[in-house]
């Protein structure tokens, strides 16, 4: 029975040895592709990839937010309270549009790179609590 016991050791010993390249100790291709490296994480890179798509789809709304906060005379394009209302309120919301939209790619960005599951579910209460009061000052102006 013991002698049993080295015999499946040896062999145990002798058949992992044999699954190692011939490049001092290094695992076979296969097991390479299934390495986890941290010194390589990629988390970087994905976020600017999401804060780069959310600046492509956010690009017409920011440049339009843009042009309506820095151009008071687009303020008789809307019908309604919010062409009565002041100059400075008018030019105010859209830049608070317009800074939002601005940092949602980098925020996003950051979040997905550097952020914990908590962390990106605070991060997104505050942007849903953000654009609650931008729809609500909104409401204020239109209706």
């Amino acid at each position: 029975m013991g002698s049993s016991g080295g015999r499946k050791r040896a062999s145990n010993g002798q058949a992992s040895s044999g699954a190692k390249s011939s490049s001092g100790g290094q695992p076979a291709s296969s097991e390479h592709a299934l390495d986890i490296d941290p010194e390589h994480n990629k988390s970087g890179l994905w976020g600017a990839l999401a804060g780069l798509i959310v600046f492509a789809l956010i690009a017409i709304p920011l440049s339009a937010a843009f042009s309506f906060a820095t151009t008071p005379h687009s303020q008789q394009l809307f019908a309604g309270r919010l062409s009565e209302a002041t100059q400075g309120g008018y030019q105010a919301f859209w830049w608070l549009v317009t800074i939002f939209l601005f940092s949602l790619p980098f925020l996003v960005g950051y979040g997905v790179a550097k952020l914990s599951v908590k962390s990106l579910t605070i991060v997104g209460s505050i942007i849903v609590l953000f654009v609650i009061a931008i729809m609500v000052l909104g409401q204020v102006f239109v209706f």
